[in-house]
């Protein structure tokens, strides 16, 4: 016989603890015994949701809906159609999501002067942003009550969070960052729900990201681990979310293998039925690292998932065939992805990416020379000119944005930008001192690859200087980080750059990134489903590495592959390793 109170109190003592399977399983157990009411629904609800349990979230939502609606109680049961249209769509039931919606308003409707009835304009608002229709999201926001003083702190948050994302969305950075950072004030004095805390700080974080507000995003992502750490249980669709949001970071800050890992990670957590609406996020940074590594063929399946999920795939597929010699595809699709896009944060990374494909059409490693006096050389008509001339306009449009908005990522990348701009007009001696302040940027905010880019850019035009001893001390810093971030195509690009008489490298090995930690965790003894649990993969995959790897290096067997791995260096002899 369960005793009904004691699993009552001990579910709500855990949601207070944030024990999510302690709170799900004893309010399970009171309410098979007998029903739990509304309230308790509501906790057990939010158990569930942390807990990633879409299907149990949203029947527990269901319930506590109708019976505060039967009471009267409206408002309280326009919050629960808040979070449950809010499950439905995490789940990809955007029509059922809809729906609620529509019963939510005809009951706020009996009841107009209600606060809550703010939580259905938070749903209008987010509607409008995932149609990327920001005017009318802004419009929507602006028709939102003001919380009231001391009422409900998840609405309130919300409210800010909302208007501070629309300000953003509609270019007006300071404003919204301020109202951003307002709401992470109610996240830190801990006075919101969890599901609502875990709403807040991926919203904030991603808004960061796109505004290439790196510290600010950085300091509230080390906030968010700590955060996810105090409740290792937690697994909803935003923990899913959260993670995309440290691959950023953590690709940003070099630590490539430990981005690989956290983006299979949030591809699988995102794809297990809860989180869909996210899941292209999480396959775009995967496709991005596979692109960076040189992993042509995972990063073309994973772009694939990125547009399977609803996600766009640029600018990152435009800079994969760009990679693959296919450049004129590569500048179409720069060109109408920036012919539609609008927003800012999205807009910035386009144009650093269009000015990359479009210098990269330039024939020649860095069109053009000034002998030293700085004087633009006259650029040859024809289409390599009309690419210069492109590529001018994106750089310009990228440093107004920087100019406007300050961040000091923008500045790094509106300089990086001009810096190549300058050096593809002939003008070395320019580009110079603004590559130099990019390269600074970038250290400052401890970014290697970009720092490394720049590196060469740097170099590239010391040469054209005539200055081949710094060009060489810079292609080599810049080679050596690229050799220990795993960025493939551009130590080969580097290297080719060098040329400076010493012996050539040795081959690239045939084998892909992905099939080179298969191969070395096959040296190191790993079975098949070992090394699918390592690296996050169905042991399928792993079967179709590992017969790719026995062909590629001809020979018959694991054993002979391990062979091959220890004798060029793949792996370690370190019997602990």
């Amino acid at each position: 016989m369960v005793d009904w109170d004691a699993q009552v109190v001990r579910g709500r003592e855990a949601v207070r603890a944030q024990a999510w399977t302690e709170a799900y399983e004893a309010f399970g157990a009171a309410d098979a015994e007998r029903p739990v009411d509304s309230a308790d629904l509501e906790l057990f609800a939010e158990a569930a949701d942390m807990l990633g349990r879409c299907a149990d979230a949203v029947a527990l939502l269901r319930r506590a809906y109708t019976a505060y609606a039967g009471a009267g109680a409206v408002g309280r049961a326009l919050r629960c159609a808040y979070w449950l249209c809010k499950a439905l769509a995490w789940g990809g039931e955007f029509a059922q999501s809809g729906a609620w919606l529509a019963r939510a308003r005809r009951l706020a409707a009996t009841e107009p002067g209600c606060p809550e009835c703010g939580y259905l304009g938070l749903l209008e608002a987010e509607l409008h942003f995932r149609a990327g229709e920001h005017a009318q999201m802004l419009d929507a926001v602006r028709r939102l009550p003001d919380p009231t003083p001391g009422g409900d702190a998840d609405l309130a948050a919300g409210t800010t969070m909302t208007r501070g994302l629309a300000l953003v969305s509609n270019g007006e950075t300071t404003a919204g960052l301020a109202e951003l950072d307002d709401a992470m004030v109610a996240v830190a004095e801990g006075a919101l729900s969890a599901r609502c805390t875990g709403m807040v700080y991926c919203v904030v974080i991603g808004a960061c990201q796109e505004l290439q507000e790196l510290r600010r995003a950085q300091e509230w992502s080390d906030a968010l681990a700590e955060w996810c750490a105090a409740q290792p249980d937690f697994t909803g669709a935003y923990r899913g979310l959260c993670r995309v949001h440290r691959v950023t970071l953590l690709q940003l800050g070099g630590a490539w293998p430990d981005a690989v890992r956290e983006a299979r990670l949030a591809c699988a957590q995102l794809t297990a039925g809860y989180g869909e609406g996210a899941a292209g996020g999480a396959f775009y940074q995967l496709a991005e690292l596979h692109r960076l590594r040189g992993d042509h063929r995972d990063a073309e399946e994973a772009y694939r998932a990125t547009l399977t999920h609803g996600w766009d795939t640029q600018p990152g597929l435009a800079l994969l065939w760009q990679s693959q010699s296919r450049g004129e595809a590569a500048r179409a699709a720069i060109r109408r992805a920036l012919a539609e896009t609008g927003e800012t944060g999205r807009r910035v990374r386009l144009l650093a990416a269009a000015v990359e494909i479009f210098l990269a059409g330039v024939e020649g490693e860095g069109a053009g020379a000034d002998g030293g006096g700085g004087a633009q050389a006259e650029i040859p008509e024809g289409s390599g000119a009309a690419l210069v001339r492109e590529a001018v306009v994106a750089a310009e449009e990228l440093r107004a944005v920087a100019d406007a908005h300050g961040a000091v990522a923008l500045r790094g990348m509106a300089a990086q930008a001009w810096g190549a701009v300058r050096l593809a007009e002939g003008a070395a001696s320019e580009a110079l001192p603004v590559l130099r302040e990019a390269g600074r940027v970038w250290r400052e905010l401890d970014v290697p690859y970009e720092a490394a880019r720049v590196g060469v850019l740097v170099g590239l035009s010391c040469r054209v200087l005539g200055d081949e001893g710094s060009a060489g001390l810079e292609l080599e810093a810049a080679r050596q980080v690229f050799e220990r971030l795993g960025a493939g195509p551009d130590a080969v690009r580097v290297r080719r750059l060098m040329n400076d008489g010493t012996p050539p490298p040795p081959p690239p090995s045939p084998l892909s990134p992905r099939e080179l930690e298969v191969v070395r965790l096959i040296a190191r003894g790993r079975t098949n489903h070992a090394i699918a649990e390592e690296l996050v993969l169905s042991e399928k995959t792993v079967a179709r590495h590992v017969s790719n790897i026995l062909a590629k290096l001809d020979v018959p067997s694991r054993t002979a592959a391990a062979a091959y791995a220890y004798e060029h260096g793949l792996v370690d002899r370190d019997p602990s390793a």
